[in-house]
């Protein structure tokens, strides 16, 4: 396996981006205009990628399955960012809202890879995820 490691912190600097410019954003637009600007963005931005790997010549080969996965993510992401937007619109602060946000969506992704893609952890990778629901527990209790 190649080096994933800066990849996905790279990854990490741009959802911190993501989270922190829709805090930023939740008290000057209405959720539902917020979601769609940022979607419209990002769906730009996709679109020039896609350009790119066309242009380049690389094969493109699409499946109904891939396609039909990647449309219930766009759902699932759409639905959090207009859900991100409101939790920021009611005050929440970014260093609460965010790290409540981002570690529950990692606790529940790996509880679905473990129940529902029969994944596994190691000790380490368990206690990384106890961390994560204390994290949690300790932030939204304030």
């Amino acid at each position: 396996m190649t080096n994933w490691l800066p990849l996905a912190l790279l990854t990490a600097l741009c959802l911190a981006g993501y989270n922190f410019f829709i805090k930023l954003a939740a008290d000057h637009v209405p959720p539902a205009v917020g979601a769609v600007v940022l979607q419209l963005v990002a769906a730009g931005l996709g679109a020039g990628w896609l350009l790119r790997l066309k242009l380049l010549g690389q094969p493109l080969t699409l499946s109904g399955k891939g396609l039909g996965l990647a449309a219930l993510a766009g759902l699932s992401v759409g639905l959090a960012e207009i859900l991100t937007f409101v939790v920021f619109k009611r005050g929440v602060p970014a260093s609460v809202g965010t790290p409540v946000i981002v570690g529950g969506s990692v606790l529940l992704a790996a509880v679905l890879g473990l129940v529902v893609l029969r994944e596994s952890l190691s000790l380490a990778q368990a206690g990384g995820l106890v961390l994560v629901v204390l994290g949690i527990g300790l932030l939204a209790k304030g």
